[in-house]
């Protein structure tokens, strides 16, 4: 493992358009897990100039029967929730408000054959929804488990929109990327070697004294971010590098559900199964067993037994136990590889059912992970339960045994 090395890191804001994608997705799962815990969800976003689009396959009680008739109410219920999103985004724009863009809803029942292969019946457990591969990753660079480029990415933006919201920076609009690069020393990240934001802002900053003021802005945000000491040379803190950007979100680019899976998981820091999260029901490994493997690689390096750890799980349509799970501790750990792929499992039971029960799943949970990454965010109640280190614990037992 190289000890010293330059690594970077990237996160979109709440109003990037695919985020404005992901959190109506996200928003429409919540809705109908409300309704029926056991509902059947994959939704498609997708945005641009004046309009929204869903599409995808659902089943759940209370919101559409097998022939595609909705419930009662549902439909405006649906137009209602992904209005109400937008408008806590933030977006009042002309090319993109709340209230008036076309909507189409364009959801339709799932297909009665993939039910067959994956719901549980008699003596038959729950298959997966899809074959595929998912990995989660824990690091100790950060107190949140979290790659530090990333970690310090999403928390940028998070303080940009939080000013947005409370009125302190009028002059932010919703859409915004962070981009941080940092310099390691023997794996600890020790400065910054290059700061980037490109945030959309009100025509009131489109000229020279307006655009020095929101350089200034965004440098105190990294200020206040960042350790201090870290900051880079005044020359690799970029902020709006191509100059204005008055025209943005779903009305300057279109956005689609499931385009930011590596902002939403580490960075570039861990490999990636290529399954996005949101917009689907926990029965969907893609989510379920992506958010599991992050639990098991978190409880692994917060029990000390590695300072980084990769796990990936494999899983095959309408079979319920995994293929295979792979532990990967990076020369790190303090126990072998092949017995925590022994524990794991015993630990936890990797079945969609087995993850949705652990972590309690079955919840209309969803709407905050589409924002600010899915992992490294504080459990709270029913929220982030795979943040959990509940396991420190039993894992230690098991690999004493």
């Amino acid at each position: 493992m190289r000890s010293s090395f330059i690594f970077t890191s990237e996160s979109v804001s709440e109003g990037h358009p695919d985020k404005v994608a992901d959190q109506i997705s996200d928003s429409i799962v919540d809705l109908f897990l409300s309704k029926d815990p056991e509902a059947r969800v994959a939704c498609e976003t997708l945005t641009t100039t004046q309009l929204v689009v869903l599409a995808g396959e659902i089943r759940g009680k209370g919101i559409m029967d097998a022939d595609g008739n909705w419930a009662e109410g549902v439909k405006d219920e649906i137009e209602k929730t992904v209005r109400e999103t937008v408008k806590r985004i933030g977006y009042e724009q002309s090319g993109f408000h709340w209230e008036s863009f076309r909507f189409e809803n364009n959801l339709h029942p799932q297909s009665a054959h993939i039910a067959m292969g994956v719901d549980e019946s008699g003596n038959k457990d729950e298959g997966a929804g899809d074959q595929g591969i998912m990995f989660g990753y824990a690091t100790d660079e950060t107190p949140g488990f979290m790659p530090a480029t990333l970690y310090y990415s999403h928390k940028i933006l998070e303080k940009m929109a939080a000013d947005r919201h409370s009125g302190a920076a009028p002059f932010l609009e919703p859409d915004a990327k962070s981009q941080v690069t940092l310099q390691y020393d023997n794996g600890v990240p020790v400065k910054a070697t290059a700061l980037v934001v490109s945030t959309q802002h009100s025509a009131e900053l489109s000229n020279e004294a307006g655009q020095q003021k929101l350089r200034d802005y965004v440098k105190g945000v990294f200020a206040d971010i960042l350790p201090v000491g870290w900051l880079p040379a005044e020359d690799k803190i970029y902020v709006n590098p191509t100059g204005l950007f008055e025209i943005g979100g779903p009305d300057g680019d279109a956005g689609v559900t499931g385009r930011k899976i590596i902002v939403d998981t580490y960075g570039g820091a861990a490999p990636h199964g290529g399954g996005a999260f949101s917009g689907k029901d926990p029965t969907k490994v893609d989510r379920s067993a992506a958010y599991v493997a992050r639990y098991l690689a978190k409880n692994v390096v917060a029990a000390g037994l590695a300072k980084r750890c990769t796990i990936q799980l494999s899983y095959a349509i309408g079979i319920a136990e995994p293929l295979s799970v792979y532990v990967d501790l990076h020369g790190t750990g303090t126990v072998e590889e092949a017995k925590l792929e022994a524990a794991l499992p015993k630990l936890v039971r990797l079945t969609p059912k087995g993850i949705r029960e652990h972590l309690k799943l079955n919840a209309p949970i969803y709407s905050k992970t589409a924002a600010y990454g899915h992992f490294g965010r504080d459990a709270e109640g029913d929220h982030f339960t795979w943040e959990r280190t509940d396991l420190v614990e039993p894992l230690k037992a098991a690999v004493a045994a």
